[in-house]
């Protein structure tokens, strides 16, 4: 865990990888939640037995799914001490390189890539990549913006 005391060394650090998040299983009970939660319930994700014969061997995790546990996969990476709060401001771009079968772990690692003084704080761009383990492909790469409020 990377830890800033405030906005302005977080800002210094324009440019650094901040570093890596814990692994984290990939569960059918997760999908399934997912799959209810927006209504998606196509057979890659649910259907386990049609799953496994299908184009990748075993159901796979929704791309939104993956993109939904940014917060969850950065939070052991960075922090800012002092915040009042963190808002997700939204995302500049999103890819979906490789699927995520279920059991896979996923991990992200985060590059401050851009950081810009507002009003009330700073918003910050993160480059985050979800990395699946023993996979040279990513699972997502999303440039995220986070507003920083002290």
């Amino acid at each position: 865990m990377r830890t800033f005391a405030n906005l302005g060394e977080l800002a210094a650090a324009k440019g650094e990888h901040l570093g890596h998040g814990a692994w984290h299983e990939i569960t059918q009970q997760e999908i399934d939640l997912f799959a209810d939660a927006t209504g998606d319930h196509q057979w890659i994700h649910v259907d386990l037995e049609k799953a496994k014969a299908g184009p990748f061997g075993a159901p796979v995790a929704h791309g939104y799914l993956t993109l939904s546990l940014i917060p969850l996969l950065v939070r052991d990476i960075y922090a800012v001490e002092g915040l009042k709060m963190g808002v997700n401001y939204g995302l500049n771009k999103v890819r979906f390189p490789s699927p995520v079968t279920v059991g896979s772990r996923v991990r992200a690692s985060a590059e401050l890539t851009e950081i810009t003084e507002l009003a009330q704080g700073m918003q910050a761009m993160v480059k985050v990549i979800v990395e699946i383990e023993d996979n040279p492909k990513p699972a997502c790469v999303a440039e995220t913006v986070v507003l920083l409020v002290a």
